[in-house]
């Protein structure tokens, strides 16, 4: 009697659980023994299970999603240019801390801008347009903040020119053939035809043709013809002129043709035709032998109207040149043809070179008043 009363109330445990089984059908069960060795299957709580379901879907829920939307904020302006009219197409950056939360629009047709679900913190607009300066502004947002930037004005960009101011170039040769003008050895001997500036200005044709006269019609130039006349008067060089005074002009006129041709022709004419500078150039510089091979090729090479070196066509041509007229005016006896010509224009490229041994070496210190430059460079 006693075991079928427990069979009893065994049963009505089993049929609640097993109304809250059909309720429940995920829930575990646990196998029992009865005294009886009957088996009865109990149901577990679910305390281990809701806790986690719980917290899931409140995680899903909508409310939970509408909390963080709520934090989100907006930033809203316009952009005008100086005189208060909008600037359509302005680049706006807006910027944060973080270098890949940054976002860029265009300013639209009323120089409006917009950035929405903006994160709250400091943030940074910066605007750019073609020819405006870049402006930049700096705030916080607030969460959920509907931000309203001041209007942004764009200030034309202030351009940089640099402007050089020079001298043209013909006043330039004509202020620097003016010192050179000035330079005569013991004070007195002109030495128009060096030049002491590294990069002198190029001298145009009329220049060249004034630098010439100006040495021919020197009184110095008509001193040394006379002297050269006499010495060469002395040494009977060419019989049929005479002597006495009438022997002297035809050495003289004979000599001062010789020096008027070589200075026009080789300094003037063929250097405007061949654009090419007629003056030596002082170097100053380097070994002495390197200085003294400057010097002894200065009568095969020159610089030219374009400051480069080239061949000295000018001084070669015109001392073969001036051989060919001095041919003209020599005795009949005394003239070779083409052997006197080319003998009296290798007697001017050897002076040539003479010439620049002195002017790189000598000349300067006897030279008074030189204003020195940077020295000049083959």
């Amino acid at each position: 009697m006693h075991g079928i009363f427990k069979e009893l109330i065994l049963g009505a445990v089993l049929l609640v659980f097993g109304v809250a089984a059909n309720s429940q059908t995920s829930m575990p069960t646990e196998t029992l023994d009865t005294e009886d060795n009957a088996q009865v299957r109990v149901l577990l709580p679910l305390s281990d299970h809701r806790p986690q379901f719980a917290f899931n879907s409140f995680l899903a829920s909508p409310d939970s999603q509408a909390t963080g939307e709520q934090s989100w904020g907006s930033i809203n302006g316009t952009i005008l240019d100086r005189t208060g009219a909008v600037n359509v197409g302005a680049k706006v950056r807006l910027t944060r801390k973080h270098p890949f939360l940054s976002q860029e629009v265009a300013s639209g047709n009323t120089g409006q801008y917009s950035f929405s679900h903006v994160p709250p913190g400091s943030f940074q607009i910066t605007v750019s347009a073609p020819g405006f300066a870049t402006q930049v502004f700096s705030a916080d947002l607030r969460p959920g903040q509907a931000f309203l930037v001041p209007p942004i004005v764009l200030a034309v960009a202030t351009a940089a020119t640099e402007v050089r101011v020079a001298a043209p170039t013909v006043e330039v040769a004509e202020a620097q053939i003016k010192e050179q003008e000035k330079q005569r050895v013991l004070g007195f001997i002109p030495n128009f035809y060096v030049s002491y500036i590294h990069d002198a200005a190029p001298l145009t044709s009329k220049q060249k043709f004034r630098l010439a006269l100006k040495t021919a019609v020197d009184p110095v130039t008509f001193l040394g013809t006379g002297i050269y006349a006499g010495l060469e008067q002395a040494a009977d060089r060419f019989p049929e002129y005479g002597q006495g005074a009438q022997g002297y002009a035809k050495y003289f006129g004979a000599g001062y043709a010789d020096a008027v041709s070589g200075i026009f022709i080789g300094n003037a004419i063929l250097p405007s035709l061949l654009k090419q500078d007629p003056r030596y150039f002082y170097k100053g510089t380097g070994t002495t032998r390197t200085r003294i091979l400057y010097a002894v090729a200065s009568p095969l090479i020159c610089k030219g109207d374009n400051k480069r070196w080239q061949p000295n066509y000018s001084f070669i041509l015109g001392s073969i040149a001036v051989g060919g007229i001095s041919n003209l005016y020599v005795p009949a006896g005394d003239r070779n043809g083409a052997g006197l010509i080319f003998e009296n224009a290798l007697i001017r490229i050897g002076e040539g070179s003479l010439g620049g041994i002195l002017q790189e070496f000598v000349l300067p210190r006897l030279t008074p008043h030189i204003r020195h430059h940077k020295p000049s460079q083959p």
